[in-house]
């Protein structure tokens, strides 16, 4: 049996929500079902405040890893301390 609930929430938030649950090709009531499950199921709150990696710094990541394989060759191998300080600078 279903039912219903009402909830106030941000404008602007449920919009969002909704255009993002849409985007991944589910309802946002599916969503909000979800979130009630894990809860009930879990028995506890989680809200995380760490900002999560986006499409930008991503593309951004696989930029400087492309640049860095590259690069291969171009550092020395050795174990002598001397001639690792020389090629450093130091």
């Amino acid at each position: 049996m279903n039912t219903t609930i009402l909830i106030k929430t941000n404008k602007a938030l449920k919009k969002e929500a909704s255009r993002l649950a849409k985007e991944m090709g589910v309802p946002l009531t599916t969503v909000v079902n979800a979130y009630l499950a894990q809860f009930v199921r879990d028995r506890k709150l989680s809200v995380s405040v760490d900002p999560s990696l986006t499409h930008k710094k991503l593309i951004e990541i696989l930029a400087i890893s492309d640049d860095m394989d590259k690069r291969k060759g171009v550092g020395i191998r050795t174990s002598d301390t001397d001639k690792l300080f020389e090629h450093l600078g130091v």
